[in-house]
């Protein structure tokens, strides 16, 4: 078990905390999944979209797969947050 000194102990309010904590987390969320990045314009989700389809040889020249194919390699591997944000994208 850690013990921390007291006089390492701040005191501050709740609800300071989870509103600095909350605004850091949503800029982290914003800035690292939700805006297209300046180098290819794309999303996370979106490029891991595309590494899955490369990875299961998809071209216009090969035979047709379902999207919940592409969609179940992308969870499967690269995706574990739930299937909407792969379907939307």
């Amino acid at each position: 078990m850690v013990t921390i000194p007291d006089d390492q102990i701040q005191n501050i309010r709740i609800d300071d905390e989870m509103r600095n904590s909350y605004l850091s987390y949503a800029m982290s969320v914003i800035v690292a999944r939700a805006l297209p990045d300046v180098r290819d314009g794309l999303k996370p989700v979106q490029r891991r979209i595309l590494y899955a389809m490369r990875e299961l040889s998809l071209s216009p020249n090969n035979a047709h797969k379902k999207c919940a194919r592409i969609v179940g390699e992308v969870l499967g591997k690269y995706h574990p947050h739930g299937d909407s944000p792969v379907y939307e994208a």
